[in-house]
């Protein structure tokens, strides 16, 4: 490093070139020229001042815009209009600083209270503005309150950078600016960072410290309790938020509003309505697409952006089934921009001095300011009226004496000698002589003296009220509270920011982010309707009655494996058992008023039907099926693992399964029940279970025209029941209610396989086949197609005796409770069955 620098001057053309060189210190040179940049800087262009909480270029163009014209009731000009004005009069520093401050004063998602109305594109959290050119601009409606009686000498002007214009050194703000929008700026050496407040809640500190000077900050704090941010979404731990209004400088943690809800029929999403501030909502879907394919982040099936100008910001996340919304959502406030830390740093400019200050001393200096402004204010206004009240004295001086005065006027040889002649004989002052001398005839009338007296009377009012307000600071201080209060009426919104004490992260933390593999029960209504259970418990018989669906299919199983929906025509299809609806644990016995149609979960074929679920377990019991045609089949549970659609039975052309039930012991008896009312039980031990590609062995002999309507398990240990019901073969399917009867199971004695059965109705006139047949365990319960009970006979019929007519259609029959037993066994966690065969048994087809 030289100590030492030279420096080359040129001499005038009309000297002699002589090079001159000046030795200086380096490090003089630098300290001088690095503090003059510095004193630029934070005076000049980065920090605001504390009384009207703008910077010098925010202020010049509220200015300017007001010399302009540009008011709320006029048209938008074009915003490089306002940016020339502004450059070219007041702010020399080039036009984009200037459109830059221009463009954050018109976003509403950058101050909590917009000072400059925009039309056009001015950006986003996440793009930029359209250029100057292309957007407009004037003044809102609360930038007035900033430049309101600008004109009565209520600030001090000063000289612009070159010396032609004169600029205000501040302005009136008629409200907390600073607190209300807040700022932020990188000066030489410190910066300063201010969170945006409520309107009302600032103006009410503001009142209360005017009417109590010594107000604590406690007592503000109770008007101002945190930051209001002008995109909301809620402020986590108020700690930081008591430093920093106590000490100037504090952090808080911002977090984005999202709730959970059911976004699809079939999932659950995390919708995001609110994000915190300064965050767009690109950043953060950037941030969670690159969380997710890093594989940092699971749990998200689909992210969209649903964000319109009508609804505003809608961000929604749908869940994977299998994980909990809740958890998910910590991850996401933990990794991505949806939570953020705001450093408070209220540093600002005092009488010229950059200080740090807390909520007290900021509210002080605003109060101040405005004491002065409306003291000035008043003084100026005062000073006016008693101008006006002294040329009205002369005026009516003049109107009492007209006569003298117009024979002194025409004896005068001039204006000064009417001017003295006034003076003397009235004891005029100059001017109100030159004002008399100015006022036409036409003015001196009868009815012209009696609006004098009238505004005499109104100035010397006037007068006295604003002699009052500067004589008294008690009556001072009124006033700035009133016109505050005005001010938080008319412009005042309601909080949007929450604040919370704490995030409530160690009870979000005890959620596990994936649900457990607890057991279950997966359900299948007559409906079509699927879900699944809490808990893999035995279903009550309790309130059986209030229940208006009948389950026709329940299989045990886990919450994160698979269960498969058999079809048909022979089709088992995979079905996650985690993506099914959840049964609140008080729907017992299970309605399946929560479930979903089995058509969500399933694509089935023209034709096609689900008549069961099976388990996939390969150490379970394995599949029963019957077909129309008589065939019946125990699957062997080897299923393929890399498949989710496959065949389980091969079936003959024509032939389709009425019936697919999991078979819990070879000692039940596999049921058919023909067209032609035959029934035919026998145990399941005398069928020899097949592999997945056989087509089943004979399980019932059919008569010519008859056809297996319906298939299933009893256990012949339990109290059962046969029900059939019988109509007409010529009529539409489900125009006919048919006669219906209830028989007892017991009653059907056991045949071998392949037999031909036993009769199980009578047909009456009329009925030559059966509609609808079912047998399990008691009670039974008929619904009609839309779930509806439906009552049947109540005595037991013989086992071949004739049905009675019912009173409506019925569309399926089931137990309350279904016709499997799902009863745990012992040792495998669950409580055992009541022995009188009720509780602990569950349903399926």
């Amino acid at each position: 490093m030289f100590d030492m620098a030279r420096r080359t001057t040129t001499p005038p053309p009309d000297e002699d070139f002589e090079e001159r060189i000046v030795d200086i210190d380096v490090s003089e040179e630098m300290r001088a020229s690095y503090l003059e940049y510095a004193y630029s800087v934070i005076y000049q262009r980065a920090l605001p001042d504390a009384r009207d909480g703008l910077k010098p270029v925010q202020r010049r163009i509220l200015y300017s815009m007001s010399e302009m014209g540009l008011r709320p009731d006029r048209g938008h000009v074009k915003s490089s209009r306002v940016v020339g004005d502004v450059m070219g009069k007041l702010h020399p520093h080039g036009d984009t600083a200037i459109y830059d401050a221009l463009v954050r004063m018109a976003q509403p998602f950058s101050m909590r209270l917009p000072l400059v109305d925009g039309h056009g594109n001015f950006g986003s959290p996440d793009d930029l503005p359209a250029a100057m050119r292309y957007t407009e601009a004037r003044l809102a409606a609360s930038a007035l309150l900033m430049v309101q009686s600008i004109d009565e000498d209520t600030v001090d002007f000063k000289p612009n950078y070159d010396g032609q214009e004169t600029e205000p050194t501040v302005l009136p703000a008629a409200f907390p600016n600073l607190l209300v929008n807040g700022a932020s700026g990188i000066a030489v050496g410190m910066a300063t960072n201010m969170a945006p407040h409520n309107l009302g809640e600032v103006i009410a500190a503001a009142r209360h410290l005017i009417k109590r000077p010594d107000a604590t900050l406690e007592e503000l704090m109770r008007f101002v309790p945190g930051p209001d941010l002008p995109t909301g979404g809620t402020i986590i731990g108020l700690s930081g938020v008591r430093d920093a209004y106590e000490k100037g400088r504090g952090t808080f943690k911002m977090r984005a509003k999202a709730t959970i809800e059911q976004v699809t029929p079939r999932r659950k999403g995390i919708v995001i309505t609110e994000l915190p501030f300064n965050v767009g909502p690109e950043r953060v879907v950037t941030k969670m697409k690159e969380l997710v394919t890093a594989k940092k982040l699971n749990g998200i099936a689909d992210l969209k952006d649903l964000t319109d100008r009508h609804k505003g910001l809608r961000l929604v996340i749908e869940i994977k089934n299998g994980f909990h919304p809740e958890a998910v959502l910590e991850e996401l406030y933990r990794l991505t921009p949806m939570e953020e830390t705001f450093g408070i740093n209220n540093v600002a400019l005092v009488d010229g001095q950059p200080r740090t200050l807390g909520l007290r001393e900021l509210l002080q200096v605003y109060v101040d300011h405005r004491l002065e402004v409306v003291r000035r204010r008043s003084a100026h206004r005062r000073r006016k009226r008693e101008e006006r009240l002294h040329l009205v004295d002369g005026l009516l001086i003049a109107l009492l004496n007209i006569d003298e005065v117009i024979r002194i006027v025409r004896s005068s040889d001039d204006t000064a000698q009417a001017r003295a002649g006034l003076m003397e004989t009235f004891e005029l002052s100059e001017i109100q002589a030159n004002y008399i001398l100015d006022t036409p005839l036409r003015r001196l009338t009868r009815y012209d003296k009696l609006e004098l007296d009238r505004e005499k009377e109104t100035l010397s009012a006037e007068i006295a009220s604003l002699t009052e307000i500067l004589s008294s600071e008690d009556r001072l201080r009124q006033v700035v509270s009133k016109e505050l209060a005005e001010v938080a009426k008319t412009y005042g919104t309601p909080r949007r920011t929450v604040l919370l004490e704490s995030s409530g992260a160690a009870l979000a933390a005890a959620v596990p982010l994936e649900v457990a593999d607890d057991p279950c029960l997966v359900l299948l209504s007559s409906t079509g309707l699927l879900a699944r259970t809490t808990d893999a418990s035995p279903l009550s018989a309790e309130g059986e009655r209030a229940a208006h669906d009948v389950l026709v299919s329940v299989v045990r199983s886990t919450v994160r494996t698979e269960v498969g929906v058999v079809t048909s025509l022979g089709r088992l299809i995979r079905v996650p058992v985690v993506d099914l609806p959840t049964l609140p644990p008080s729907a017992n016995p299970p309605t399946l008023a929560g479930g979903h149609p089995v058509s969500e979960f399933v694509t089935l074929t023209p034709g096609e039907t689900v008549v069961g679920l099976g388990s996939l377990d390969p150490d379970g019991p394995g599949l029963a099926l019957g077909t129309a045609q008589g065939v019946v089949k125990r699957v062997v549970p080897e299923y393929p693992a890399n498949r989710d659609d496959f065949e389980v039975i091969g079936l003959r052309d024509g032939d389709t399964v009425v019936g697919a039930v999991e078979l819990t012991s070879a000692e039940h008896d596999l049921v058919f029940i023909t067209s032609d009312a035959q029934l035919l039980r026998y145990p399941a031990s005398s069928v020899r279970p097949q592999g997945r590609p056989a087509g089943g062995m004979a399980g019932i002999r059919l008569d010519d025209g008859a056809r297996v309507i319906w298939f299933g398990v009893v256990d012949p240990e339990q109290e059962a029941r046969v029900v059939t019901i019988a109509g007409s073969s010529t009529a539409l399917p489900g125009t006919q209610v048919g006669g219906g009867k209830i028989s007892d199971y017991a009653e059907f004695p056991p045949k071998g396989r392949a037999t031909g059965g036993v009769r199980a109705q009578r047909f009456l006139k009329g009925e030559d086949v059966l509609l609808l047949a079912w047998a399990g365990p008691a009670p039974v319960k008929a619904v009609s197609s839309v779930g509806k009970p439906v009552p049947l006979p109540e005595e037991l019929g013989r086992r071949d005796g004739s049905g009675v007519r019912l009173t409506h259609t019925v569309a399926a029959i089931g137990g309350a409770l279904g016709s499997t037993d799902l009863t745990p066994t012992p040792g495998d966690g669950s409580a055992p069955a009541d022995q009188d065969g009720e509780d602990g048994q569950t349903p399926a087809s």
